[in-house]
């Protein structure tokens, strides 16, 4: 037995956060009757999503996929305003389905993870693992000494305290300046609002790296690359 949303997540049907709230919003059932949150199941369960049945044997391998996201994408499966989604250019994987290893939002670019791998997917996105990410922001004007100690020491946001672990200065224009920031967390939009708090709008946002994963040089925007296996098994 075990909780239905790590059953589905280790099938590769999506991150657990996802799934939780399909059971919140009374989308799964099991034997013909709502999930409820935390409900255990058997392998041999007649788990359903808005009636579908759903496979939820563990993938045969993990595959692990590398994706360059360009600018106005997002980074679910459908978008009710008719935009293009991350998925609609990646291969079909080679057992369940793609999940998505933290989000970019639609204006950020840069490195996205897919794995079909829900328990990796889940230990990846999982505050407790505190997976470092890097990005490359270009913000209007040239911050003074005192606004980049004060994103290294912590400000205050609507969700919480937060900053930066590095931030290492690049070239600067008349009117914008660029960096190389570093942090360990994955909440929503927090290195455009980390600037933001403290005077600063952020022109452009790339993601460079998620843990030990960079972005390829080579890899150009809507590109996709499949990690070796040997590779992805560090993960």
């Amino acid at each position: 037995m075990e909780r239905i949303q790590k059953l589905l997540a280790n099938s590769g049907h999506g991150s657990r956060r996802e799934i939780e709230q399909w059971i919140r919003d009374g989308r799964v059932s099991i034997d013909g009757r709502a999930v409820q949150l935390g409900e255990r199941a058997t392998a041999d369960a007649d788990i359903r999503l808005d009636g579908r049945p759903l496979i939820h044997a563990a993938p045969t391998g993990r595959a692990v996929l590398v994706y360059h996201k360009p600018q106005g994408e997002v980074t679910t499966r459908k978008d009710p305003a008719g935009r293009p989604t991350v998925f609609e250019r990646l291969p079909p994987p080679p057992s369940g389905r793609w999940v998505v290893i933290g989000r970019l939002d639609v204006n950020t670019t840069g490195l996205l993870l897919f794995t079909n791998d829900g328990a990796l997917a889940h230990r990846l996105m999982h505050p407790s693992a505190e997976v470092e990410r890097e990005y490359l922001v270009r913000v209007h004007g040239r911050p003074d000494p005192a606004v980049i100690a004060r994103l290294r020491r912590g400000v205050q946001l609507e969700d919480g305290p937060a900053s930066f672990d590095r931030i290492e200065a690049g070239g600067h224009s008349d009117s914008h300046s660029w960096y190389r920031v570093t942090l360990r967390e994955g909440r929503n939009r927090e290195v455009r609002r980390l600037w933001q708090e403290v005077g600063f709008e952020v022109s452009r946002l790339a993601r460079l790296r998620y843990g030990r994963v960079e972005l390829p040089e080579d890899l150009r925007p809507g590109g996709w690359r499949l990690m070796p296996p040997s590779e992805s098994l560090l993960l």
